[in-house]
């Protein structure tokens, strides 16, 4: 419904705040963008780790130098997913557990290294034939390579619980957030440079929302571009259309 609505209200002349993952394909996602620069309002897309301060900090330390050069990321997100839920429903859902959560590990990849992937490969699968992922995929996993050499392992499921957590591995150290995209309890934990860290989250839970929602409102006030505009969306589109094809699927 993203897209519909997205249009809908660009034409109401409304600014639109939308959820994650922005579209069902990159073709709604494109018309999205399109229908509210015509429209001279802002799209953000609610990627809230963006403005959630345990994720900050973590981007912070590695633009910093802390963990020297970043040699690679691993990351997952994934649970088990009861029978009859709608996110197994894809005309319901739009699509898997990649669309879902997955998004998550795939977002952050991009923004703790703060460049795009120049390959990518993926993977998809099914373990459990019981009749839940007839509409939808179980697994899906995917590696990356970015411009710089760092390369990301990253995993999502609905057939077990995977947590959700990245860990970084640097020249001088390795950086972790588990939890790291939850909505309360996140933490971050390190060894790097001659230091041991072990953070939790400083911000009365659930800041994300918060945070992200202040933007957004400051952003429409002072014609502001947001943090995480429609293009951000439209990137992580691309990426997922890229992992199901590399898997030999289509979205």
């Amino acid at each position: 419904m993203h897209a519909e609505y997205t249009i809908r209200a660009a034409k109401a002349g409304k600014h639109v705040l939308c959820e994650k993952p922005m579209s069902v394909n990159v073709a709604e996602a494109e018309a999205m963008i399109a229908a509210c620069k015509a429209a001279n309002v802002k799209l953000m897309i609610a990627y809230r780790c963006h403005y959630e301060p345990t994720n900050l900090r973590a981007v912070k330390l590695i633009r910093d130098g802390a963990l020297g050069q970043v040699q690679a990321i691993e990351s997952a997100f994934g649970y088990n997913s009861g029978p009859g839920e709608w996110r197994l429903n894809k005309k319901l859902a739009g699509g898997g557990p990649l669309f879902d959560v997955g998004i998550y590990s795939l977002n952050a990849c991009r923004y703790l290294t703060g460049e795009e992937p120049a390959q990518i490969s993926g993977f998809i699968s099914t373990t459990d034939h019981d009749g839940r992922f007839d509409q939808v995929e179980e697994n899906a996993s995917w590696t990356m390579k970015f411009p710089s050499g760092i390369v990301a392992s990253c995993n999502t499921t609905y057939g077990g619980d995977m947590g959700g957590y990245y860990r970084v591995h640097g020249s001088k150290g390795w950086l972790e957030a588990s939890p790291a995209f939850n909505y309360h309890g996140l933490v971050l934990r390190g060894e790097f440079s001659g230091t041991k860290i072990e953070e939790p989250n400083p911000a009365r839970d659930p800041s994300h929302f918060v945070a992200e929602a202040n933007h957004f409102s400051n952003c429409v006030q002072n014609g502001l571009e947001p943090k995480t505009p429609g293009e951000e969306g439209l990137r992580d589109m691309r990426l997922i259309t890229e992992i199901y094809r590399s898997a030999g699927l289509s979205i």
